[in-house]
């Protein structure tokens, strides 16, 4: 595990006595990184849909941080009103802020292309504009400040290879991956602009959105190792941050994503890895 002195040595933003906001800061990943970056020194602030959850997470940081160094607000991230009052509150009880987690996200279904509109919206509302609310928030006030930062947005693997089953949740987060690529683009191209934007891409994680699971699943990692391995591939500079996990290996994950986007060069069916045509041709080239 990379230590927090190489960590803090390697990044300014995440020096002690810096702060980090993180939506979706309740439980799961955000939680985990809240945990970690207090121990490191930071303050924290934590957003998520309020209530007891939130409460009993600001309390579970405020052991470790210090009252004085956490601040907890209940926000909606579907709202652009919410994290601008979000951003406000950040500023106004720390003076900065180094770190912004982009971390908010569900993961119901909405079901078929043509079915429950409101849902898919809602989905994509917190799912993607959820980060772009945030983005917009946060960035200006933080480019202005001049000072070291980093953003965080949170995507996933099924962004990129958009397995079928929750085909709103890929759409979502195939959003988050291209919007982070640009983001980062334009940052890089800000003058004066001392932030990176970075895209965490956890594997199979046990958080909130693990469906029907009361205990972590063999296969899965925790929050906590999801975090470890940003915290290490922030310090190499790494603008993909591709989790493993205990089920799929990088070379695996990197196979899976190198088979989707030879449907497109390939002109093969969409979806090919699971059509039945292309089971055997899919299974020799993971096996290659």
């Amino acid at each position: 595990m990379t230590t927090d002195a190489e960590i803090q040595s390697a990044l300014p933003a995440f020096a002690s006595g810096n702060v980090a906001v993180i939506t979706g800061g309740a439980s799961g990943i955000g939680l985990a990184a809240a945990k970690r970056l207090a121990a490191m020194g930071l303050k924290i602030v934590l957003a998520d849909i309020g209530g007891a959850r939130l409460d009993e997470a600001a309390g579970a940081v405020a052991t470790i941080a210090g009252a004085n160094a956490v601040l907890a607000v209940a926000t909606d991230v579907s709202k652009a009103d919410e994290l601008d009052r979000l951003a406000e509150k950040a500023f106004g009880a720390f003076g900065g802020v180094s770190l912004l987690m982009n971390n908010a996200g569900v993961g119901n279904n909405p079901g078929k292309p043509w079915e429950n509109r409101d849902a898919w919206k809602r989905l994509l509302d917190i799912n993607f504009w959820g980060v772009v609310h945030g983005v917009e928030a946060f960035v200006p006030r933080m480019l202005a400040a001049g000072r070291p930062g980093l953003i965080v947005n949170t995507g996933s693997k099924q962004g990129i290879t958009t397995p079928p089953g929750n085909l709103a949740y890929n759409v979502s987060k195939s959003g988050v991956k291209t919007f982070t690529e640009g983001l980062a683009h334009a940052l890089r191209n800000e003058p004066g602009a001392k932030i990176a934007a970075h895209l965490l891409i956890p594997g199979f994680t046990f958080t909130g959105l693990t469906e029907g699971a009361t205990e972590k699943p063999a296969g899965a990692w925790t929050g906590e190792q999801v975090i470890d391995f940003m915290l290490a591939s922030l310090v190499r500079g790494d603008f993909y941050i591709l989790c493993p996990d205990n089920e799929a290996t990088r070379p695996m994950d990197e196979k899976r994503m190198a088979w989707a986007i030879g449907d497109i060069i390939e002109n093969r069916p969409a979806l090919s890895r699971w059509h039945p045509d292309y089971k055997e041709a899919f299974a020799a080239f993971m096996e290659s």
